[in-house]
């Protein structure tokens, strides 16, 4: 095949046909006509000589031909996009551009606040908007579409960009009042009642099984591998919920340092270390590679990792 031949327009469509398997969700993306989409579909079928989505009981499915290439299409078109980023000067003085992240409820009680505190200082101008990890999917943060994601992240794209933000340790929060708290020992924790909370990743949350270890995340994990089990009473996916609802005499959360802290100088609670050992968890920040040598992204992403080095040499202890 001459590749002189080839419409670069055809391979930006045979992306989004890979992406959405949908003739017309695909038309709408890019803002052109179903029978446009349709015609670009045939060509492309007509030129690589495979059917590339074929109908079946669920929808249109890619051909094997069309999976081994929807990573070599993606590859190309980004690294083309990135390539033709204009280059322009940045003055944070001046600007009032918006940034949109995907913060997690863990990153917008810790990193959010002291950002926003800097960008008042620094750049009156800019406007954050933040969203939660149901807002967007993966696609919109390749698509450039969302600037930043903060989030705890297991498996990533391999064509994102990524960054450490900061380890995490973990403390529990109880009541003053709690009778536990002048008697804290491994036993007298998991006799109390539980508050359960986390959410990572992207897309819509779904019910808790208290059975099912493996998805109950770090702290189940680590006293699984003790052989022991705490009793949750509670399953919440927001930290300032977990710190309310411990106020409560008879419930106790477990929750990364640097949300409880948020709480150090309330005399209605009590902070103590974890009665077991429990693996620190990382947080990230990730962003499309569409946006790695934008100048206002650049500045951006240097405002985050200060904060965080900021928060880190205060040390954040008990």
């Amino acid at each position: 095949m001459n590749i002189n031949k080839i419409d670069l327009n055809l391979l930006i469509y045979l992306d989004v046909l890979l992406r959405e398997c949908n003739v017309t969700r695909s038309a709408n993306k890019l803002n052109i006509t179903q029978p446009a989409m349709s015609n670009g579909l045939k060509r492309l079928r007509d030129l690589l000589g495979d059917p590339l989505l074929v109908r079946t009981s669920e929808g249109m499915k890619p051909t094997e031909k069309a999976l081994r290439l929807q990573p070599i299409v993606r590859k190309v078109l980004l690294e083309l996009e990135e390539a033709l980023q204009p280059e322009a000067d940045f003055n944070e003085k001046t600007s009032t551009r918006v940034f949109r992240i995907m913060a997690s409820d863990y990153a917008a009680s810790t990193v959010i606040p002291r950002l926003l505190n800097r960008l008042r200082e620094n750049a009156p101008g800019i406007t954050i908007d933040i969203m939660t990890p149901s807002d967007v999917t993966f696609h919109d943060v390749e698509a450039g579409k969302i600037d930043m994601a903060i989030n705890r992240f297991e498996e990533l794209p391999q064509s994102f960009h990524e960054k450490s933000v900061w380890h995490d340790t973990f403390v529990c929060m109880m009541s003053a009042d709690n009778p536990i708290a002048q008697n804290f020992t491994l036993e007298t924790y998991l006799e109390a009642q539980h508050i359960w909370v986390s959410k990572t990743g992207f897309g819509v949350g779904v019910g808790m099984d208290p059975t099912d270890v493996q998805k109950l995340g770090w702290v189940d994990e680590a006293l699984q591998q003790q052989g022991r089990k705490r009793s949750i009473r509670v399953f919440t996916r927001s930290y300032h919920t977990a710190m309310h609802l411990a106020l409560e005499q008879d419930l106790i959360a477990t929750l990364p340092r640097k949300v409880a802290l948020i709480n150090r100088n309330n005399p209605d609670f009590v902070i103590l270390e974890p009665p077991f050992t429990i693996p620190p968890i990382e947080l990230k920040m990730i962003w499309s590679p569409l946006l790695h040598h934008d100048a206002s992204h650049i500045w951006f992403r240097k405002q985050v990792i200060e904060l965080a080095n900021e928060l880190k040499s205060q040390g954040a202890r008990l």
